[in-house]
């Protein structure tokens, strides 16, 4: 749902010793669910906590962190920092099943390492993370082996994806949470037996199938038994980081549609609810009304969010009335500060320019 871009098993141990040696850990707190379920707040402490966060998904040339993130680390921990002084405390990053999953039963130790050490640079910024995977958003780079398996087979792999990379990341506070997926469906649709749905943002698909063949089941029945397979998995190692799934808001788009992933059926191994919005000019309101009905009584994160569609000041008035019923706000940082994005130059720098000032000013609804 990323339209902006038209723009622009070894559970190995060396991870788990670079993140035990780092004692930067010690001075970042947790973030964990109130007694209530209903808020998020920093372990053994009253203080609420509000996500104020950018989505990391790719640099100014359209790259992917695994692209870059072995030769080029210092552009990473510049990022960071650059992602700190914004204001911003949540970072959400994408994980390519292909980069981490060698095989199917195999993790790919190079990258569950580069994870590790990406971790220790969140905990030294002070920077939480929420660790998106399964992501296959350039299709050239997806193995055929895993294009070609059943949804069964499928499903497996994606739980070995998460165990592995929840091993390595379970001791860290500096782990936000888990995003089991990035805006995934279910059957219908153009293609219905291609895994991947297009056409691509940019050259990257977003959207991804959980099955190809819905075998007479009701969405809700196929969606709950992906959630427990893969919370099932992450629990075997990781008893304790949120969990949680970035969703289309439906509601968005037909006022009468109801949540899959946010029913009762399927949402009780969920921590709290991720959607993504992009407002449009003109209709603030309607966006909000279709916000309302993702509040389930568990915090709420608006974990994607842009002027894509409406102006800054519209942005600003979804922000201020979706304040009350949210927990969190996640927007973008593409690698560029606002002021490369002035001296760059053009309508679509200039916006996000803009868009960055007002992102860090201490005005945040």
């Amino acid at each position: 749902m990323k339209a902006v871009l038209i723009w622009a098993l070894v559970l190995g141990g060396v991870p788990q010793l670079l993140l035990a040696q780092d004692s930067a850990a010690q001075a970042l707190p947790r973030v964990v669910l109130s007694a209530d379920g209903k808020d998020f707040q920093l372990e053994d402490a009253s203080q609420r906590f509000y996500v104020w966060g950018v989505n990391y998904d790719h640099d100014r040339d359209g790259r992917l962190i695994e692209d870059y993130w072995h030769d080029e680390w210092p552009t990473v921990e510049e990022d960071f920092a650059e992602i700190k002084s914004l204001g911003a405390n949540v970072v959400r990053i994408h994980l390519q099943l292909a980069r981490f999953m060698a095989t199917a039963s195999e993790p790919n130790q190079k990258n569950l390492q580069k994870l590790a050490e990406l971790v220790k640079l969140a905990e030294r910024t002070k920077l939480y993370l929420n660790v998106t995977g399964l992501g296959c958003y350039h299709k050239q780079d997806v193995p055929a082996w895993y294009d070609e398996m059943p949804e069964a087979d499928r499903w497996q792999v994606q739980a070995n994806f998460w165990q592995a990379v929840a091993a390595t990341c379970k001791d860290s506070p500096a782990i936000f949470c888990y995003d089991l997926m990035n805006e995934p469906v279910l059957g219908g649709g153009k293609e219905p037996k291609q895994w991947l749905v297009g056409p691509p943002l940019g050259d990257k698909y977003f959207v991804q199938r959980l099955t190809t063949d819905m075998a007479g089941r009701e969405n809700k029945e196929v969606a709950a038994a992906w959630v427990k397979k893969l919370t099932d998995a992450i629990r075997e190692v990781d008893s304790h980081t949120m969990i949680t799934v970035g969703v289309i808001p439906w509601a968005h788009v037909w006022p009468n549609a109801k949540p899959v992933f946010y029913s009762p059926e399927v949402s009780q191994p969920l921590s709290f609810v991720s959607v993504h919005f992009y407002p449009e000019k003109g209709k603030i309101d309607k966006a909000v009304a279709a916000l309302h009905v993702y509040d389930i009584g568990k915090p709420l994160v608006i974990e994607e969010f842009f002027p894509l569609k409406c102006s800054l000041d519209e942005a600003d008035e979804f922000l201020r009335k979706s304040h009350p019923i949210t927990d969190g706000v996640t927007s973008f940082y593409w690698g560029m500060t606002q002021q490369e994005y002035i001296a760059q130059g053009g309508m679509q720098a200039a916006l996000i320019a803009r868009w960055l000032e007002r992102f860090s000013s201490p005005s945040k609804p």
